[in-house]
C-alpha cells in the first residue's frame, strides 16, 4: 500500500496532506527523535493533541483512511462481520480479504467496500478493531508506534496536525 497516495476532495485537508508529505523526512526524521524522549511526556502530548485536534475534526469530511488503506482484519472481525453479513467466515475472506506482505487479512482493494457515498461506514457498529482505534493517536505507549504515526502523517490530517503541532512545540 502506497501511504503517500491520497484523494480528498476537501481543498483544505488536502493541503494538510501535501504539506505532511512534503514534510515527509523531516517528520519521520523528528518522531525518531521523539522516540527516544520521555515515554510518559510523548503519550501526553499526543493525547493532548489528540483531544484538541479532533474537537475541530470530522472524520466525515475526509474518510481518506478508508478510501486508501485498509485495516488488519483481525478474526474476531471477521466473525463479526460474517455474521452481519449471513455469510460462512470463508465466504466473507473470499469475497473481501487478502493476506497481505505481513500475512495479515486486509481488504482487497481501496476505497473500502463498506464505505458509503457520505463517508459513513456501512459497518460502523462491527467495524474491525483497527478501525476503531485508528489513528492511534490516543493510544498508551506512543513511542511505540511511531513508525506507524509516520505513516498515517501521510494519510490522515488530524495526525498531520498533530505531528506538526508536535513539531511547532518542541
Amino acid at each position: 500500500m502506497n501511504f503517500a497516495t491520497f484523494v480528498i476532495v476537501d481543498h483544505e485537508l488536502k493541503k494538510i496532506l501535501e504539506k505532511s508529505q512534503s514534510q515527509e523526512k523531516e517528520n519521520r526524521l523528528f518522531l525518531r527523535k521523539l522516540r527516544k524522549g520521555n515515554k510518559k511526556q510523548i503519550d501526553t502530548r499526543f493525547h493532548n493533541l489528540h483531544e484538541e485536534t479532533f474537537k475541530k475534526t470530522d472524520c466525515l469530511d475526509c474518510a481518506n483512511c478508508c478510501k486508501t488503506t485498509s485495516p488488519i482484519f483481525r478474526d474476531q472481525d471477521i466473525k463479526k462481520l460474517s455474521k452481519l453479513f449471513k455469510m460462512k467466515e470463508q465466504s466473507f475472506i473470499q469475497e473481501y480479504l487478502k493476506i497481505d506482505e505481513d500475512d495479515d487479512y486486509v481488504l482487497q482493494s481501496s476505497p473500502c467496500p463498506f464505505l458509503l457515498d457520505d463517508n459513513k461506514c456501512f459497518v460502523y457498529d462491527v467495524r474491525p478493531q483497527a478501525c476503531r482505534e485508528y489513528p492511534h493517536t490516543d493510544r498508551k505507549n506512543m513511542h511505540q508506534i511511531l513508525t506507524l504515526t509516520y505513516k498515517n502523517t501521510l494519510v490522515c490530517p488530524a495526525v498531520a496536525t498533530i505531528v506538526e503541532n508536535l513539531k511547532n512545540s518542541h
